[in-house]
């Protein structure tokens, strides 16, 4: 009788092992896509390093049925970083170079606190521990802003998808906007719904102090959803050390828009003694 084989944590989040280098690297993409969104910095990445690239449990590009989602259990960023430390145990990875775009900077930072010794660096690209604003905090948006985003994703989510990347994505990189567009609709509506709740109603300020691996905070010189402000508190809080460093472009996706100075900064990031 044949034995059903179980998948694997790997297998079932698509997780790929491409290029080889003595340095391995771990792309983790954000909210709302999948690791395609890596594809126009990959090909250089892989000539000089062992990649890692994977889709999250809410990506639409996890085959059906995704049995990996359950919004109870990915109600806050810890079980994605759970999923993170298995990923690297699974694939006897250690001291890796981790980048994570937008929420996964975050899930990075949760992941290096509770085993330090999987990570040597952490570069977050457009990441902030919240996103909305208090008295003495500027995340960028008013809870009123964030319940109106969560309300139109509800009344009519393909129409949001249509109009949101726009937003987030230099508008005169159309390409790079329908890219996004498409990650967003074969997103399930209501998984889209659940991590965006996740991700803007997050708070992770505190977490901030207990980060002890080396980071370097990538930003754009625009991005609607991350301000400068936040770049600076991260900057100030964050216990280990870290650096800034500001990718000349429009938007939250510089990997997409501007691959080529996206390459230069982690070159001169992975260079840097």
């Amino acid at each position: 009788m044949a034995i059903k084989q179980e998948k694997t944590l790997s297998t079932s989040m698509n997780a790929r092992i491409i290029g080889s280098g003595k340095e391995t690297v771990v792309l983790a993409h954000g909210f709302g896509g999948d690791q395609s969104l890596w594809d126009k910095v990959l090909p250089v990445l892989t000539q000089s390093y062992k990649v890692v690239v994977f889709d999250w449990s809410f990506s639409g590009a996890i085959k059906e049925p995704n049995t990996l989602f359950d919004p109870a259990k990915y109600c806050s960023y810890h079980s994605f970083s759970d999923d993170l430390i298995a990923l690297h145990e699974e694939l006897d990875l250690d001291s890796t170079v981790f980048v994570g775009h937008s929420m996964s900077g975050m899930i990075g930072c949760i992941a290096s606190i509770k085993k330090p010794h999987l990570f040597k660096k952490l570069i977050l690209v457009g990441s902030s521990p919240r996103y909305v604003n208090s008295e003495c905090y500027e995340g960028g948006f008013d809870i009123n802003e964030v319940e109106q985003l969560f309300s139109s994703m509800e009344s009519n989510y393909h129409e949001w998808a249509s109009f949101f990347p726009s937003l987030v994505i230099d508008k005169t990189d159309s390409e790079s906007v329908i890219k996004f567009e498409e990650c967003l609709k074969n997103m399930k509506p209501e998984i889209g719904l659940s991590v965006a709740k996740t991700v803007f109603l997050s708070n992770h300020c505190d977490i901030l102090e207990k980060v002890v691996i080396p980071c370097t905070i990538v930003q754009t010189t625009n991005d609607l959803v991350v301000p400068i402000s936040v770049v600076e508190y991260m900057k100030r809080m964050i216990k280990g050390e870290s650096t800034v460093e500001i990718i000349d472009t429009d938007g939250h996706f510089p990997h997409l828009t501007a691959p080529l100075q996206f390459l230069k900064m982690f070159d001169r990031v992975m260079n840097i003694s």
